[in-house]
């Protein structure tokens, strides 16, 4: 290591994304000299209303060495094979956005556009037939992906749904055990060094002076370092995503612990229900120009399955992203970095881009100015593309006669999304980025589950002649049909392979 090289790291906050930062950072810089600090107080709450991931957190823990029973039995979690989106289109509609394929390619065409045309030819069987992770999922049922890729067993992924207050003790633990150093206490001042205006030092209300070379930003919406020290500044996206409040409560069980999310569109917003082993967390996502907070939660303590477990917890946030994420010394991580919505269960994803993105741009201490921006590109894609795939379950909603609602439709969307869905609509066309989470299938999901159809699909299907393409198709729905079909029930899987111990309600409320 050089003169130059980072020796102190700081990370101010804990919660999951502190936690999530101090344990990859922990386990990938094992070896190096650099002492790693976390200071955070437990007077301070998280929001700690993220319980559902995507299958991207699969790789973090792997990259951790973590065991998944262990992980799974210490976080309470369930599996999820996708989310069920619920009266979106119109009030009635379901479908579930699969961690997942539909159906394979036939005569080198994608399987929608197969689809497609024999939904012309009056084919009337859903989509959702050829997708083996939504059709567990409907059964509630789950087993982990066949490693033989000729099979369809092989053809889905999946991710958890765990207590993300229990997810961030257990990496706590994990890096403290790697030689973390945790501080209780808050952060008084922030002292910033002349000339480049690189943070110095941090001064605990305790009086203690903490310097660092390297400072994460974990301090939730308030943005302590990044933006009330350094000024960062905010890209509000308020026009395109509107909801600014959640209300946040846990329940009972009532329902069997179903391996997906649930999201069902409301007056002013939307609620989610995500099943863990022990408890139900329940949340209403809305619009405080719409509805009041009173009115939300009532709304929200009217739809629970069971007896609810405390009072409803708000927040306030704006959506988007801080314009700077990394500057000078300091990069911001989780809510301090920015907000969408968890609507496709993408906060903690957000964390984890976060975090590999500065392990592979790993600075010095002069914080190369390129590396800055190249980690600012890197990140506000990742915002853009997500918010894009956010506002198209708003847009593309058929809920006439309610103010929020016809507003969702009604105004203009960003110029990203109006290309993506153009495409779509002339000849099913599902633009693919290099960059960017959500692949084919998951845009497929929304477009065909709210109704936005093509108007005609690749010509290069007509090859494929009228009794061949029926036969395959049928092929295929039965094999979906037969493999979730000997699938065991999710609940029964949970028991065998990662049951946790049991939890009274009081338990349940602190985990």
């Amino acid at each position: 290591m050089t003169d130059q090289a980072v020796r102190n790291i700081l990370i101010v906050g804990g919660g999951t994304a502190g936690w999530m930062t101090a344990a990859a950072l922990s386990a990938k810089l094992a070896g190096l000299p650099i002492a790693i600090r976390l200071v955070e107080s437990a007077e301070i709450g998280t929001v700690g209303v993220g319980e559902a991931t995507v299958p991207h957190i699969r790789h973090f823990n792997a990259a951790l060495g973590l065991d998944e029973a262990d992980f799974m039995r210490r976080t309470q979690a369930t599996y999820k094979l996708g989310i069920e989106f619920r009266d979106w289109g119109k009030p009635g509609d379901s479908y579930i956005h699969p961690f997942g394929a539909y159906g394979a390619a036939i005569a080198g065409v994608g399987f929608h556009h197969h689809w497609l045309r024999a939904r012309q030819g009056g084919d009337a069987t859903p989509l959702e037939a050829y997708s083996l992770p939504i059709m567990a999922a409907r059964q509630g049922r789950f087993a982990p992906p066949s490693p033989d890729l000729s099979s369809v067993a092989s053809t889905y992924n999946y991710a958890y749904q765990f207590d993300a207050g229990l997810y961030a003790a257990y990496l706590r633990a994990y890096a403290e055990a790697r030689g973390v150093v945790r501080t209780e206490g808050k952060v008084a001042d922030v002292a910033l060094r002349g000339g480049d205006g690189f943070i110095e030092a941090v001064t605990m209300e305790s009086g203690e002076r903490i310097e660092a070379d390297l400072f994460i930003d974990c301090s939730g919406f308030r943005g302590l370092l990044i933006e009330q020290a350094l000024k960062a500044g905010y890209e509000d996206w308020t026009r395109w995503l509107p909801c600014d409040r959640a209300a946040a409560v846990p329940c009972e069980t009532v329902e069997i612990s179903t391996p997906y999310t649930r999201c069902t569109a409301d007056t002013a917003g939307w609620r989610w229900r995500i099943p863990l082993q022990h408890r139900v967390g329940n949340g209403y996502v809305y619009s405080s120009a719409h509805i009041s907070d009173d009115d939300a939660a009532a709304a929200l303590l009217a739809g629970l399955e069971g007896k609810a477990q405390a009072d409803p917890r708000f927040l306030r946030f704006t959506a988007g992203h801080r314009r700077k994420q990394w500057s000078r010394n300091c990069v911001a991580v989780g809510l301090a970095s920015g907000f969408l919505e968890p609507l496709e269960s993408t906060s903690i994803h957000l964390i984890q881009v976060a975090v590999t993105t500065l392990l592979e741009l790993f600075p010095d201490r002069g914080c190369d100015p390129a590396d800055q921006d190249e980690y600012n590109r890197v990140m506000n894609l990742e915002f853009e593309r997500i918010r894009d795939f956010l506002v198209l379950h708003y847009h593309a909603n058929q809920r006439t006669g309610s103010p929020f609602w016809d507003d969702r439709r009604n105004l203009p969307i960003p110029d990203s999304l109006a290309y993506k869905m153009d495409l779509f609509r002339d000849r099913g066309v599902v633009v693919k980025y290099k960059d960017g989470f959500f692949l084919e299938p998951s845009w497929l999901a929304v477009y065909l589950g709210q109704n936005v159809v093509p108007r005609a699909y690749d010509p290069v299907s007509d090859s494929v002649p009228d009794a061949v393409l029926a036969q395959r198709l049928k092929a295929i729905r039965d094999s979906v049909a037969d493999t979730a079909g000997a699938m065991p029930a999710h609940d029964d899987w949970v028991a065998r392979f990662c049951a946790a111990a049991p939890v009274n309600a009081a338990q349940a409320v602190r985990a």
